[in-house]
């Protein structure tokens, strides 16, 4: 397997060989997010004009990237819309190659035949606004002529679906056929159907949360605390500096401590043990045990295709989640949901408890199993949604199919 092709989100663990450190040989960049003039690969874009956020902010100009796959119909009734992850991107589905970092991340659930079946279904991806893959994000440039860099404002997520939205009216989509979202993708995908149930006819949610709990923004709030600490930070200022002189340590830790949380503890002892990477001991000879270089290489490898300030706007992002707030409550918040719903959580997940997905589905009117999340067994914790694709396929035939 070619692990610099692949992300690590999608992948079961294991050790990091010879060719893998050898494929990171060379610097890190400042950034690693698509900028203008980069090869588009499988990208489109829309522009959704001005766009003014919850707290008030204003961009003058909103981009967004996307790709799809299958056909619109005549009726456009047959469109899914596919969110991706915190650190996910528009390619759902494709190889690597100029413009696209890494493989498709659900290569198994969409395309011809499979689950979210491409023959039958419109489906379309975007990138997330305030993401680093197309869409307009910290490293576009601004009004300055700069690069927006920390000056980029402050997004929530029903401020990144009310981008969704837009982009939704630009395409000529009225309703969609069935909107599925993971971990901040199911974020997305729930605020959705709040907030315009009308427009949601089935829904998915993968390892999400109701709402970001004060462990999980705790947890958070120490990764942005690595970037921000890297000297090489500069305040956010840094797109001008050289290969190697980014902050690419601090957003290399903060992205080995989301790990820990991505993965189930059974996982990491099952596939490294205390085994050593070497032959040289870890214990006082300057050794490293086998899960420390695991860490340390996805982390670096993490630097050359995401940017720091995107992902601390994300991350913020994903703390704002509550979907109660100015609602009722949750529950309140839940009912107001129309569409034909699967819930679905990983029983090891220590990002995102299954209790989340449990209140959930209790509050939901009409899900596919009642007052219960479909619950699957995995070792793979949070990342199990896509990982899982067997697992996971089949409930979401059942979704599609309802």
């Amino acid at each position: 397997m070619d692990w610099q092709q692949t992300s690590e989100d999608t992948v079961p663990s294991a050790p990091v060989t010879e060719a893998d450190a050898r494929s990171l040989l060379g610097r890190p960049p400042a950034t690693g997010a698509w900028r203008d003039g980069d090869r588009p690969g499988a990208r489109e874009f829309v522009g959704i004009g001005a766009f003014r956020t919850e707290n008030g902010a204003e961009l003058p100009f909103v981009r967004l990237a996307y790709e799809s796959w299958g056909e619109l119909n005549d009726a456009r009734d047959n469109a899914v819309l596919v969110l991706h992850a915190l650190t996910g991107d528009s390619h759902v589905r494709g190889p690597a190659g100029p413009g696209h970092p890494t493989a498709g991340w659900w290569e198994d659930i969409v395309g011809p035949g499979c689950p979210i079946d491409t023959d039958r279904w419109f489906v379309l991806a975007p990138n997330m606004l305030g993401g680093c893959q197309g869409s307009t994000g910290p490293a576009s440039i601004g009004p300055t002529g700069r690069e927006w860099g920390a000056r980029f404002p402050y997004l929530t997520i029903r401020d990144q679906v009310a981008a969704q939205q837009r982009l939704t009216d630009e395409l000529g989509i009225e309703r969609w056929a069935g909107i599925v979202g993971g971990s901040m993708g199911g974020m997305h995908a729930l605020e959705w159907a709040i907030s315009s149930p009308d427009r949601v006819a089935r829904l998915g949610v993968l390892s999400s949360p109701p709402f970001n709990t004060a462990d999980q923004i705790a947890l958070n709030s120490v990764q942005l605390e690595a970037i921000q600490i890297d000297p090489h930070f500069a305040g956010g200022d840094y797109y001008d500096s050289g290969d190697g002189n980014g902050p690419h340590r601090g957003l290399a830790l903060a992205r080995r401590m989301a790990l820990l949380n991505y993965r189930s503890p059974a996982e990491l002892n099952m596939r490294f043990s205390r085994s050593w990477q070497s032959g040289v001991s870890p214990l006082g000879d300057d050794g490293r045990f086998a899960v420390e270089s695991y860490l340390d290489f996805h982390g670096n490898k993490f630097t050359r295709r995401f940017d720091a300030n995107s992902y601390i706007r994300l991350v913020e992002a994903m703390d704002s989640h509550d979907v109660g707030r100015g609602r009722g409550g949750i529950e309140d918040a839940l009912a107001r949901v129309t569409a034909t719903t699967l819930v679905l959580g990983i029983d090891t997940d220590r990002l995102f408890p299954i209790d989340g997905q449990h209140r959930i589905a209790r509050g939901i009117p009409n899900t596919l199993d009642g007052n219960e999340a479909v619950v699957l067994t995995s070792d793979f914790g949070h990342d199990g949604f896509l990982i899982e694709t067997d697992l996971v396929g089949h409930h979401l035939r059942r979704l599609l199919e309802s």
